[in-house]
């Protein structure tokens, strides 16, 4: 089995740094630190119970973001072991049917996930069954072996935001790059805040935890965001940079969070979405901390483009754009019948090369276009416009009008089926708390600034849109409340 020498490398260093935390502090979790030595002797204790099962033979891990999971984690990416993510938040028959499609050698999870089901599907496949339970592991479910996997690696979850996550499979050579590119050129410094770490551990965002890990950060762990746990953590521990992301932004804003409390904070790097110059603007001005905005895809082993503090500090604010290409990586704006790249300033499809995964140019659906100064701004989706009888209606537009009202904290527009002309726009929206609008107001704030087919054919009004894990909203979800919204209407 051939190795690439930057997985070698990689896994090697992650292990020296685990094992180099020993006694000290190393995750955080609700409130107690885990020492480096009880993070590496939980994963210890796992591969003791998985003593018939080879060590390059695949695990599914039915993933949360706690300490046993970490360790695991940890664990198995510095031993090279390949990791199957399997999305815990779904229904135990989902999970159940996720274990037999990867039929893995063995199958880990939480207490609460070990359900009948779920325990069926581990003993049909065959697998071993581990409970990461936060006494320590134990053995639910006779073991047997599967042939070893030669590319090993984390085969992650996409974001699932128009539709059930897909796989992708993350070599650990790819993993090494993702995880160098979310640092934006930082090395943390001994004595250094932690890292603070959120993003669900089954999509790209465990290479927040990989991250904390292979630079020998101390971490702190959230087994979800919410606004009084980071804020807590950004306080508590003086961080100075954190991922986030606009949701999270609009919460943070929502809260009336004090400037103070998050004062240590000398930038947020972002993406996981647009980021409106308005949002941008008043989030800057109430905090005066720089958004330092990227743009990646799970396909893309992560960020492809950003902003770093130095770019910042070159060519100042840039509203509406993601920054340049991250070393490792070329982009270029192709036009979408011809693929021949298209003259500076002019709209195309983005197109990357990333070294790591090789020769060949992924072309995506996003227009984009890069300007003088090589950097790259995202003007919406080619596969999102909406055909209204010939009509072409771009929801990044219909959403930004929304946002225009006063009572909206946030807003989704998606396309609907229509017999008359095809399809429609529809759109659901997120109120600022305390808040009332009418369906009417909506749509008039709309017609006030786009011509007639943009304006929404009907407007769900909702206490919070639909969401999955990372907090991106859910674009199947929402096309799924229309039905319901308009014999609402109709009624």
């Amino acid at each position: 089995m051939t190795s690439d020498p930057r997985s070698t490398e990689f896994a090697g260093q992650l292990a020296a740094r685990l094992a180099g935390y020993g006694a000290r502090p190393c995750i955080e979790f609700n409130g107690t630190w885990y020492s480096g030595d009880q993070i590496t002797g939980y994963h210890a204790a796992i591969e003791e119970i998985l003593r018939g099962v080879g060590p390059t033979e695949p695990v599914a891990l039915v993933v949360r973001n706690r300490i046993p999971h970490a360790a695991a984690i940890l664990g198995f990416i510095a031993t090279r072991r390949p990791v199957s993510m399997v999305y815990s938040y779904q229904a135990p028959t989902a999970i159940a049917a996720d274990i037999e499609s990867i039929g893995p050698a063995a199958v880990l999870a939480d207490p609460q996930d070990w359900t009948p089901e779920v325990a069926a599907a581990a003993e049909r496949v065959g697998a071993a069954g581990v409970v990461l339970g936060s006494g320590g592991p134990a053995l639910a479910a006779p073991r047997t072996g599967l042939p070893a996997v030669a590319d090993p690696g984390l085969d992650i979850l996409s974001s699932g935001t128009t539709g059930p996550p897909r796989r992708v499979h993350l070599p650990t050579a790819v993993l090494r790059h993702t995880v160098l590119s979310m640092t934006l050129g930082s090395a943390p410094a001994p004595g250094d805040p932690p890292a603070l770490v959120f993003w669900p551990f089954g999509s790209v965002g465990v290479c927040q935890l990989l991250a904390g890990a292979y630079s020998g950060q101390r971490i702190v762990l959230l087994e979800k965001f919410t606004v009084e746990d980071w804020v807590r953590a950004v306080r508590e521990y003086r961080i100075r940079w954190a991922g986030a992301q606009p949701t999270i932004l609009r919460m943070i804003l929502a809260a009336d969070v004090p400037p103070d409390e998050l004062a240590s904070l000398e930038y947020l790097s972002g993406g996981g979405g647009p980021l409106e110059p308005e949002l941008q603007a008043e989030f800057e001005t109430r905090y005066g901390i720089p958004l330092l905005w990227g743009y990646g895809a799970t396909e893309f082993a992560g960020t492809v483009c950003a902003w770093t503090p130095a770019l910042r500090e070159q060519f100042g604010v840039r509203p509406g754009t993601v920054g340049r290409p991250l070393p490792g990586v070329e982009v270029r704006i192709v036009d979408p019948d011809s693929h021949i790249e298209v003259p500076t300033g002019e709209h195309g499809l983005l197109s990357a090369r990333v070294e790591i995964l090789g020769p060949r140019w992924l072309t995506t659906t996003d227009i984009a276009s890069v300007d003088a100064d090589g950097i790259v701004s995202i003007h919406g989706r080619a596969d999102g416009a909406i055909n209204r009888g010939g009509f072409k209606v771009l929801p990044e537009r219909v959403r930004t009008a929304l946002l225009a009202h006063p009572a909206v904290h946030d807003a989704c527009v998606v396309a609907v089926p229509d017999e008359r002309v095809g399809q429609v726009p529809f759109a659901a929206v997120e109120l600022l708390p305390g808040s009332t609008v009418t369906e009417e107001a909506l749509k008039s704030a709309v017609r006030e600034v786009l011509p007639a087919q943009a304006v929404p054919v009907a407007v769900a009004i909702l206490d919070e849109l639909p969401r999955n894990a990372a907090m991106k909203v859910r674009l199947d979800a929402v096309t799924g409340l229309y039905p319901n919204t308009l014999r609402r209407n109709e009624t």
